[in-house]
């Protein structure tokens, strides 16, 4: 049993099982029955040195492909400054204590503080609350705020330009709350303003949920649209892409009452999904309804100036099934990772982040075209960085030639259309050589 990463020693062994009353390990199961417990050992490989573990993981990942990203959808090749993991990772931060003690908790508290208030200047909103889980179940939140600040109201609307995914997880938590979820069609890419009308009239809307930019990656001109969602009685929720709001009207500023998405965006690794962290911002009248932790800032006995957490009586650790939500916990680590991002870039930075991948993606946009086997599906229409082509050749077809050029190409919307998007990541010759790639291949 001796093992340089097993504390306890033969002796220590026996002694417990002494004071326990057992003769051997195995009896401490005698519970379990006999068909349930594996029998001999386990099938493990032999202990390795560290050298031996460092080359063994070394020659797995060798065998990962390094990818030119051109997909998107709503999470996106983004830079990491080094500064943001080094600091993020100092064990002061690093831990998953929550701060309800706040003359222990100083800074831990500040940073969400700090998080929150750039938060709310990013969205042009009233107040943020420490973050959340994801861009999807953020939304969903606002969408239940919206039902609760309505009361008696239980439909919710949501444009068919909002991703998939957030539509889907609205739909889910719609589905147990007793929502009806019903979706806003959409004309030429763009949610349909008229068929909202619509729909608000029948008096019962609590909230409308619209995209900025929407999932095509088409800029919608939201004009008329919080005027129409107000004199309906409903709330106006916007789900948008963090970064893209440097240089986008923001969400207070088209008159929006929430808003909520995914701050991916902001410098975070796609890292196989997560963890990623969700914003989610709302004017003063709302943010009793608002869901997460929110921390404010007082001063002490002594006059200093301090951090706590407020409003905590709206929160399930008090409130219990009464609560407006059920999530308990916040991705505060990654809501580090954001403040320290857009401190280091600053407004000015982040808008020449957001330039650079929109300047690219229109002189992609115009290279596939003039392939002459690629259009854009909404040409009418304004984009950023992300924009949606349309082909007569099969898409798989190009996916699979771009993959073997270690390019991922883009996210099929179907058979013969292409969701492509550019960021700060790729290089004026990777946009070339995507663009050469589609001009002298056969998709057959």
């Amino acid at each position: 049993m001796n093992h340089r990463y097993f504390p306890h020693t033969p002796a220590d062994i026996a002694e417990m099982l002494e004071r326990c009353g057992a003769a051997t390990p195995g009896d401490l199961y005698a519970d379990v029955p006999e068909q349930l417990r594996l029998a001999g050992e386990y099938d493990l490989p032999t202990s390795m040195t560290e050298k031996e573990v460092r080359d063994y993981f070394n020659r797995l990942a060798s065998a990962n492909r390094q990818l030119t990203c051109f997909a998107g959808g709503g999470f996106y090749h983004r830079y990491t400054p080094a500064a943001v993991p080094a600091l993020m990772s100092r064990s002061e931060f690093l831990t998953s204590y929550t701060p309800y003690q706040p003359e222990i908790s100083q800074g831990t508290l500040q940073y969400i503080f700090e998080y929150q208030s750039m938060m709310a200047e990013l969205t042009g909103l009233d107040v943020s609350n420490a973050s959340m889980y994801d861009g999807t179940t953020a939304t969903a939140e606002a969408m239940m705020m919206a039902v609760a600040a309505t009361r008696k109201r239980n439909t919710v609307l949501i444009s068919g330009s909002v991703a998939p995914a957030v539509r889907n997880v609205a739909a889910t938590y719609a589905r147990y709350h007793g929502i009806d979820l019903q979706e806003i069609e959409s004309d030429n890419g763009v949610t349909s303003l008229d068929d909202l009308k619509q729909k608000l009239s029948s008096g019962k809307v609590a909230g409308v949920i619209l995209p900025q930019p929407n999932y095509f990656g088409i800029i919608e001109d939201l004009t008329g649209f919080a005027d129409a969602i107000h004199q309906a009685g409903a709330l106006m929720i916007m789900n948008c892409i963090a970064s893209d709001l440097a240089v986008l009207r923001s969400p207070g500023e088209w008159g929006a009452d929430i808003a909520a998405g995914d701050a991916q965006s902001l410098g975070m690794p796609l890292s196989y999904g997560g963890p990623y962290l969700g914003f989610l911002c709302c004017t003063k009248a709302l943010i009793r309804k608002m869901p997460g932790r929110i921390v404010g800032a007082t001063k002490d006995a002594g006059g200093n100036r301090t951090f706590v957490l407020t409003l905590q009586a709206r929160e399930q650790h008090i409130r219990r099934d009464k609560a407006t939500s059920n999530i308990c916990s916040n991705q505060g680590l990654m809501a580090l990772h954001t403040a320290i991002y857009l401190s280091l870039l600053g407004t000015e930075g982040l808008k020449e982040v957001c330039t650079a991948g929109a300047n690219g993606a229109h002189y992609l946009a115009d290279k596939l075209t003039r392939t002459g086997k690629m259009r854009l599906k909404y040409p009418d229409r304004p984009f950023l960085n992300e924009f949606a082509m349309s082909c007569d050749f099969d898409v798989d077809c190009m996916l699979k030639v771009c993959t073997a050029h270690d390019i991922l190409g883009g996210i099929k919307l179907d058979n013969h259309s292409i969701l492509i998007a550019v960021t700060e990541m790729q290089t004026i010759e990777e946009l070339d050589r995507l663009a050469e790639i589609v001009a002298t291949s056969n998709f057959a």
